[in-house]
């Protein structure tokens, strides 16, 4: 007994109509196919699916978490220049202060 081979576009339909419907047994029937195979169809695209999901996620994430980061460490920049310039003021006004800071 040979295999049959089953064309993309065809597979892409009963993918698409099992994700629908949601069962794959009844799909299977109207199809003439082993429902197994549908189940494993849809586990196949569900996967590749998320593998590239994830991807292209994960490249989005890192960037966005490298524009965060950029920004955080430039509010913190700024705010030791603040904390720094305000040391130096209380130094020339309240030396006695400077100590109880450190």
């Amino acid at each position: 007994m040979t295999r049959k081979k089953y064309t993309i576009d065809f597979k892409q339909q009963v993918i698409q109509e099992a994700l629908e419907t949601g069962n794959n047994a009844v799909l299977a029937r109207r199809y003439d196919l082993n429902p197994n195979m549908v189940g494993r169809w849809v586990r196949e695209h569900k996967k590749d699916k998320l593998t590239k999901t994830s991807d292209a996620e994960l490249v989005q994430d890192y960037n966005q978490i490298s524009k965060e980061n950029e920004q955080l460490k430039k509010l913190l920049g700024e705010k030791d220049l603040e904390i720094a310039i305000l040391k130096d003021l209380i130094k020339k006004k309240n030396p006695h202060l400077l100590t109880k800071l450190k």
